[in-house]
């Protein structure tokens, strides 16, 4: 249902209206990202809070916006304390990293968060200029076209130095 949030928005907006649908999202917020509960509940009550001064819609459309901030917080949080996440994730098929993997998956962690500055600006300008449609497409289309993008170019990216290295 996360995945699909934007087209069932789409589609169900005409017929429920904004809040309940707003209502849905923030709580399908808090919800879908354990790892982040004090951020993504924050979000959530933020985003109710736009929909309490009178922008439902707002609020609704600005769900991409918190998963993009939410998920910028957990990634540059983790470059910080512990293990910053890319490593965690690498660490689970080569435990014994190599340091020049360590510093790899720094950088793709930086990137990551890039990625989601970029994410998240490109949705909070749908949600504030664009319509319903063109909110729909980037959010529920392009936005996961983007990420799977930046995985397939990771992925290329890391196999082609593991060759260079051995």
């Amino acid at each position: 249902m996360a995945l699909a949030w934007p087209v069932l928005v789409f589609v169900l907006h005409d017929r429920l209206g904004s809040w309940p649908l707003l209502a849905i999202g923030a709580l399908l917020l808090a919800w879908r990202m354990p790892q982040a509960r004090y951020l993504a509940t924050l979000a959530a009550a933020l985003l109710l809070a736009l929909g309490g001064l009178g922008h439902a819609e707002l609020g609704m459309r600005a769900y991409p916006v918190a998963v993009s901030i939410v998920m910028l917080a957990v990634f540059l949080s983790s470059l910080w304390r512990g293990m910053p996440i890319v490593e965690r994730l690498a660490r689970l098929h080569d435990p014994d990293l190599p340091p020049a993997g360590i510093r790899y998956t720094r950088r793709v962690t930086w990137a990551w968060c890039g990625f989601f500055v970029f994410n998240g600006t490109i949705a909070c300008w749908t949600a504030l200029y664009a319509d319903l449609a063109t909110w729909t497409l980037y959010n529920g289309v392009i936005s996961y076209a983007l990420i799977a993008m930046m995985f397939a170019g990771e992925w290329l990216l890391r196999h082609r130095l593991r060759r260079s290295l051995s």
